[in-house]
């Protein structure tokens, strides 16, 4: 047996606590053995890209479920999705209006397609220190800046569970006669539950993206994407689908899809009990002295986001702590915060070890509170307002140069830095690496959170670029266009 694979039986067999995706949570879902049904595209199975029999049929089941006009599967992740809805909705070297927490494959899209980007940020959630909504009036403010916008992307619910007005944003977007792109990738779930916030098919976007590993019981990297209305060129995103994902498909991430459609279709009371576990959940983590559930208006419950502010800890220090003590692997830990992902798999046995587990660390952390070293590491994981100087594609096809973090305030990203999870860029290619972002970058180093985009404290800048009275000047003497910057 091959390392990788020993690790994995070996994972599978210990009592590790799953709080994390895919949503199946390693309970759900019986396939057998996965190399008896791995085929390619014989007679009588169908082809994605061509679908005409089976996988239409399946597809159109996927549709059925989820009340779209037009349903795809997505056998390369919520990636492929967003890759292909952004390229389909816009021109070549055209405006897209985005908000600034969306996901890393919504600013490839942007690069690949050469897209002038301009940005709508998520709302301030008091003082929890994540984003927020992103409120209609601001997509609304957005179009009078730049009328050209040809396309509107928002991510909802976000990683963190948070919930935009997608029907008011939808209606605003299609007043200036474009369509809504939304990720919802993490919101597979929301249509099968009348307590969970309302979907974004049935809320009028025109594209929305589902990841079914994420919250539901599929395999990891199968997701959906839902084509609705006329403001949309379907032809053209079925183009991209087929450009972005695989030419040979996996038949077995496709029956794992079909299956899941399948069991929720047939397993609606199941959300009926988990809701119930979860609310039971949450009441309890409510009894927290020092560690503090969070609770957004509209969110999501599912999400189970967890506040050390004011502890002393950061996020990545409870999560260590819940791991090594408690054998609980949350799904991701940043600054100010850690977020733990619950689905219809989890058990009501897994719900109660996970509240268990956090009301005893919560005990411990008030016990050793005043030996605790105090010193506030938590500024706030809320995205950081980004001065946009060139396009990605500019930037990516520029020169670029490795400097120090401590010498590259001021100058102008040469590429994506991320916290990972979630992976939204704290700086993106052509945009200035202000201060603030740096000190962000910084904090997060000592804190020992996965930041993709640092090369041993290092980081990759546009060269020869400095700033003089405003101008951006590149070493053949070019200027960048950018906002607040003319030719």
């Amino acid at each position: 047996m091959s390392e990788l694979y020993e690790s994995l039986r070996k994972y599978a067999d210990s009592d590790c606590l799953p709080m994390h995706m895919p949503g199946h949570k390693r309970r759900m879902g019986e396939m057998g053995n996965p190399y008896s049904v791995d085929i390619t595209e014989i007679d009588g199975f169908d082809d994605l890209h061509h679908a005409e029999g089976l996988l239409l049929q399946a597809q159109k089941r996927a549709a059925g479920l989820y009340r779209s006009e037009e349903t795809h599967y997505l056998i390369n992740g919520s990636t492929a999705g967003i890759l292909s809805a952004v390229s389909g909705c816009t021109t070549f070297g055209g405006t897209i209006l985005m908000a600034r927490n969306s996901h890393k494959s919504a600013y490839h899209a942007a690069l690949l397609r050469g897209l002038h980007v301009s940005y709508v940020y998520p709302r301030s959630v008091g003082l929890l220190g994540i984003n927020g909504m992103i409120f209609p009036e601001d997509v609304d403010k957005a179009f009078e800046k730049e009328p050209e916008i040809q396309a509107v992307l928002i991510t909802s619910p976000t990683y963190d569970g948070v919930v935009s007005r997608v029907e008011e944003i939808a209606e605003i977007v299609h007043r200036h006669g474009v369509p809504l792109i939304v990720d919802e990738a993490h919101g597979a779930h929301l249509p099968f539950l009348e307590e969970f916030p309302r979907d974004s098919v049935s809320a009028g976007a025109d594209v929305v993206i589902h990841s079914l590993h994420k919250t539901l019981p599929a395999l990891t990297q199968t997701a959906l994407i839902h084509l609705n209305g006329p403001l949309i060129c379907r032809e053209k995103i079925r183009k991209y689908l087929g450009i972005y994902q695989t030419s040979s498909p996996s038949y077995v991430l496709m029956a794992g899809l079909d299956q899941c459609v399948e069991w929720v279709r047939e397993h609606r009371d199941c959300f009926i009990s988990f809701y119930k576990e979860l609310i039971r959940l949450r009441k309890k983590l409510s009894g927290m002295e020092r560690l503090r559930l969070l609770k957004i208006p509209g969110m999501d419950p599912g999400k189970i986001l967890v506040s050390v502010q004011g502890t002393g800890y950061s996020g990545k220090e409870l999560s260590d702590l819940l791991r090594s003590e408690y054998r609980i692997e949350l799904e991701m830990a940043c600054s100010s915060y850690v977020c733990g992902i619950t689905t219809v798999a989890d058990t009501k046995k897994s719900l109660e070890r996970l509240g268990d587990a956090f009301l005893e660390t919560d005990q411990k952390i008030r016990n050793t509170y005043a030996n605790k070293n105090q010193e506030d590491l938590i500024l706030s994981d809320e995205v950081l307002p980004a001065e946009r100087v060139c396009t990605f594609l500019e930037a990516e096809e520029s020169e670029k140069e490795l400097v120090t973090l401590t010498d590259c305030a001021g100058r102008i990203g040469g590429d994506f830095v991320s916290l990972y999870p979630p992976g939204i860029p704290v700086i993106a290619p052509g945009e200035r690496i202000t201060q603030e972002i740096l000190e962000r970058i910084l904090l997060y180093c000592r804190q020992g959170l996965n930041l993709y985009g640092i090369d041993g404290r290092k980081i990759w800048v546009l060269k020869g670029t400095r700033r003089r009275d405003g101008e951006n000047i590149l070493p053949d003497g070019k200027k960048f266009v950018g906002e607040g910057y003319n030719l």
